[in-house]
């Protein structure tokens, strides 16, 4: 755990408020859920919340069958990370913090399809430098909210995704989605 040298007493009504730089580091906004964890020396921990960290064994095998069906690379993101990858890439890519514009797809719940090099795509994740070059994103979405993503993508330059492949993405999203509500 690292020191950060900030000091807040609780309020008269028991809250504390969490600094602006630590807000703004850890990208917690209003209404961001927060766990809360005590230990034997009377330490608090608070962690961000992520419905999705509940199906962490279950996506991994998920997004692995998913992949090794489609033969391109499969990811599931939470809306902080990457959760779960597959193909060579997947030490490298799971644990990343996904880019501010994969976010916002997510938090617009906006399914979104590059077919093929025609368009440009967007960064999985913060300070990603090879772009794909197909992509078809897709949000889960469990009891009305978007709690993330299933992402199907390519570097390979002459793959044209079909829409069996967009089909399997949203069946994916659509299965992860009802295991959050159930």
């Amino acid at each position: 755990m690292k020191a950060t040298g900030i000091v807040r007493r609780i309020d008269d009504l028991g809250r504390v408020v969490i600094p602006k730089e630590i807000r703004r580091t850890l990208r917690l906004r209003e209404g961001t859920p927060l766990e809360i964890f005590t230990d034997r020396e009377g330490e608090i921990i608070f962690k961000k919340y992520s419905p999705m960290a509940e199906l962490g064994a279950f996506s991994k095998q998920y997004a692995e069958a998913l992949g090794y069906t489609l033969g391109h690379i499969v990811c599931i993101v939470d809306r902080d990370q990457i959760i779960s990858a597959t193909g060579s890439q997947k030490k490298e890519l799971v644990g990343k913090q996904i880019s501010k514009a994969l976010e916002q797809k997510i938090n617009n719940r906006e399914s979104v399809y590059y077919p093929n090099v025609d368009k440009e795509t967007i960064p999985l994740y913060v300070g990603e430098e090879g772009r794909y070059t197909a992509m078809i994103i897709q949000p889960i979405i469990s009891e009305g909210d978007a709690i993330g993503a299933v992402i199907l993508c390519s570097k390979e330059e002459k793959v044209k995704f079909s829409t069996a492949e967009e089909k399997a993405v949203s069946c994916a999203v659509a299965f992860l989605g009802r295991q959050m509500e159930g």
